[in-house]
């Protein structure tokens, strides 16, 4: 059996939000997918597609290319780099004020991985806030 590789960055947003919807368990069930472009169209530079929010706290902003998508990390900056790289997903500071991390999900594949960020920032969160 031959499996295709999703590589079509809208696609591999679309499959992010609905398995960030579609939980209701664990760390997950603290996400929502909230203003939501549902006409975005990729972009060399990545077009914001929708806002990854914890708790009416927006997290990270989500944004699709041709070819991937990115994830824009507002809060739990550090927390999400090294949960990343931990995943083996591709991850760049980006130097604006204030900073940000973007953490790249370039494969339909990599859409799990992506999920154990966003639930370990929100565990590193909850504990830093406790």
């Amino acid at each position: 059996m031959v499996e295709e590789r999703i590589t079509d960055g809208r696609r591999i947003a679309e499959l992010l939000s609905s398995e960030v919807d579609g939980r209701e368990d664990g760390e997950l069930a603290e996400y929502a997918v909230t203003n939501a472009d549902r006409d975005v169209e990729p972009t060399a530079d990545g077009a914001r597609a929708y806002d990854m929010t914890r708790r009416d706290e927006r997290i990270a902003r989500v944004f699709v290319h041709d070819d991937r998508a990115h994830l824009e990390f507002e809060a739990g900056q550090d927390i999400a780099a090294a949960a990343a790289a931990d995943v083996d997903l591709r991850v760049r500071p980006k130097a604006t004020q204030p900073p940000k991390t973007l953490v790249f999900v370039e494969s339909g594949a990599a859409v799990k991985r992506t999920t154990d960020v966003l639930q370990t920032v929100s565990r590193r969160l909850e504990e830093r806030d406790a």
